[in-house]
């Protein structure tokens, strides 16, 4: 029996080894996780709670077993029963580690909070949303024509605005009686028809005229974050966005690591599907109080997701998705009642659409991004990325559509990454390395200072800086290429190869150092060979899947790229070219079409034509399936070089001049080092 053990924190990635009864927070703050505490680790302030995962997880290679923590004690029992804690959770600072242990750090306890980059994109929409509210005047009752007040309100509806069968549930018909007298027959109605119901659903009535918000909810559930954005349904407006990260991170950061989690673990796919529901039901709430409306007066939620996701919000165990053929439990649209999926945090009738998958590993995200951007009416070839944990990529134009999801894996999310972390203020996400003196410079999130202008401490004071998110690796990675740093098989180059002593040796490897806080307390953040690795895994997934898609459809350049997601708004095109993450073309050719996901939610939940629209089209999109496609492993394999093995760039190559460097000192250079990784 070993007298340590491993501990592994997500959303972070950060692991080590420690002692057998270590505290967590101790472990949380030697390797630098952000986890919070204003007591001092005295039990009072509450602020390090964590929540701890049990049973496999393959991904992380351990096993986590049920006494992994020290046993709950007086102090955490105290707190629970005065002030209350959520089922689940342990107070950083008294649970103890005495086994290897996966603990996820909930965004509440952290202190640099995630900033979500999924904010809506201004759009103009043509507003037929499927809930409305219509005033009408009821017929009182009469003796002598006995009928009840809903018939005589459906009467009216049918009579006075069109609306054809009228159907209400129970909680509608205890209040419609008092409201309809109070109201002297005269009340507002909240209708909703979506695209396939046959009969006009009664959500809500009110006594008199009422003009009370009317709000719907468009909900981007990604594998790492969810993102929502709260729209009046009168005129389409975004009256506040929100985010929070996907708690189902601690069972696994890809999409298969949370397969592989449901397979292992008995249960694991119903603590996943209420992992995530109660995210949801608590960024309802959030969005609402900042918007300052109340959540009950949100009737309709429209909800985009990858496949896997969309098996777990629905309560589907997604086993099936994780090894050929990849079926779905179902690939259509649903419309289901918020009850059904424990939505309490809306109205208690609200409706939930939810678009259709295209295929078993390309999602509704994908059909909404297909929504957005309508690929199937440009008379160019356009190549749309979705990058995130799992990339959905769109290539067409009105002739034809082709689809395909590559597992680019959390790389490109500040994960997996030594330094990394997610965006939060105080991480780098720009950088710049002169070519001449290797010298860096770089900006964090929250600050629109250069680290090298004069108040740039100063206006870092407060966040600090304290690692690098997804934008700012693949920045680094890029501009130590572009300087030299970095050769295109990916290995980092020795001090004496570089010229600067910013590369340092590593092992057998070397890494590249960004920045030095030491001297203040703070952390070293360096790029190192690992790092690269992942990026170069990351990236070759993508541009593999993209190149795949291109020979599908017989064409060896593309006309324009858009950029869709968080890495549209925050990534230049020309970093991304230099790194081989998308195809070849002229840089104003590379184009953001920001959280294009969120924006085809919006448009479903404003539009209900668009429904139609997008469940038509889906049938159309024809699925490219990467994981049975002998090319892809050779258009991975590459893709690993920086910027690509094969595929020339000349757009790239007109605006830069690449170094003809290499630092591989064992062989060819299309070995690129790998050889040397065990160091």
């Amino acid at each position: 029996m070993t007298d340590d053990a491993l501990v592994i924190f997500t959303p972070s990635g950060k692991r080590g080894r420690f002692a057998l009864g270590t505290p967590v927070l101790t472990a949380a703050r030697q390797l630098g996780v952000d986890l919070d505490s204003v007591c001092g680790g005295r039990g009072i302030c509450s602020k390090c709670q964590i929540t701890p995962g049990y049973g496999e997880f393959p991904k992380h290679g351990v096993t986590v077993a049920e006494d992994a923590l020290s046993d709950w004690n007086a102090v955490e029992d105290r707190y629970k029963r005065i002030r209350g804690l959520i089922d689940g959770r342990r107070l950083g600072c008294q649970a103890k580690v005495m086994g290897d242990v996966v603990i996820d750090v909930p965004p509440e306890s952290q202190v640099h909070k995630q900033v979500i980059r999924k904010s809506a994109t201004e759009r103009v929409m043509v507003m037929d949303p499927a809930t409305r509210a219509v005033y009408v005047e009821v017929e009182e009752p009469d003796m002598h024509e006995p009928t009840g007040d809903f018939e005589r309100l459906a009467r009216a509806l049918t009579a006075q605005w069109q609306v054809g069968e009228v159907e209400a549930d129970l909680s509608v018909l205890r209040k419609l009686q008092p409201v309809l007298r109070k109201g002297e027959w005269k009340v507002t109605v909240v209708l909703h028809k979506g695209n396939h119901d046959s009969a006009t659903r009664v959500l809500d009535v009110f006594p008199g005229f009422h003009e009370g918000p009317l709000l719907g909810l468009a909900v981007d559930l990604g594998s790492t974050t969810i993102a929502a954005h709260l729209c009046d349904l009168s005129d389409g407006k975004v009256l506040a966005s929100s985010g929070l990260m996907n708690p189902q991170i601690r069972f696994g950061e890809d999409l298969m690591s949370r397969v592989s989690y449901a397979m292992m673990n008995p249960g694991g796919d119903v603590e996943m599907t209420r992992a995530v529901r109660e995210a949801i039901n608590a960024l309802a709430q959030s969005i609402a109080d900042e918007a300052k409306v109340d959540a009950a007066s949100i009737y309709e939620m429209v909800i985009v997701c990858n496949p896997v996701m969309h098996h777990l919000f629905l309560g589907v165990d997604p086993v099936e998705l994780g090894q050929a053929p990849f079926a779905l439990a179902t690939s259509g649209s649903l419309s289901l009642d918020a009850r059904e999926v424990d939505l309490s945090n809306l109205n208690r009738n609200a409706r939930i659409y939810v678009l259709p998958c295209i295929a078993g590993h390309v999602g509704a995200d994908c059909a909404a991004v297909a929504l957005s951007e309508e690929p199937n009416k440009s008379k160019d070839m356009v190549l749309i990325v979705d990058v995130g944990t799992n990339a959905e990529i769109l290539l067409g134009n009105e002739v034809r559509v082709l689809a395909c999801s590559s597992p680019t894996g959390p790389a490109f999310e500040g994960a997996q990454i030594s330094s990394g972390q997610r965006a939060a203020p105080g991480a780098i996400e720009r950088v710049e390395i002169d070519p001449v003196t290797k010298e860096p410079r770089f900006r964090v999130i929250g600050s629109e200072l250069w680290s090298d202008d004069p108040g740039f401490a100063a206006a870092t004071a407060v966040t600090g800086v304290t690692g690098i998110c997804g934008s700012g690796i693949i920045e680094a990675v890029a501009e130590m290429r572009l300087a030299g740093l970095v050769d295109a098989g990916g290995l980092i180059g020795g001090p004496d190869q570089t010229g600067t002593a910013r590369c340092e040796a590593t092992g057998r490897t070397h890494s590249y150092l960004l920045y030095d806080g030491s001297a203040e307390g703070g952390p070293r953040i360096s790029v190192t060979q690992g790092d690269i690795r992942a990026i170069q895994l990351a990236k070759s997934a993508l541009y593999a899947g993209a190149r795949l898609l291109m020979d599908e459809m017989q064409v060896d350049v593309v006309d324009r790229v858009t950029l869709a997601g968080a890495f549209g708004a925050h990534i230049s095109p020309k970093h991304a070219m230099v790194l081989g993450m998308i195809p070849d073309v002229p840089l104003d050719k590379v184009t953001s079409a920001g959280n294009a996901a969120g924006t085809g939610a919006r448009i479903a939940l404003c539009n209900v034509a668009a429904r139609d629209q997008i469940e038509a089209t889906v049938h159309q999109i024809h699925k490219v399936e990467t994981a049975i496609e002998p090319r892809f492993q050779e258009h991975f394999v590459n893709a690993n070089a920086i910027p690509h093995a094969v595929d020339p760039f000349p757009n790239l190559n007109s605006i830069v001049t690449l170094p003809d460097v290499s630092f591989n000192t064992k062989g060819s250079g299309d070995d690129g080092g790998r050889r040397r990784r065990r160091g």
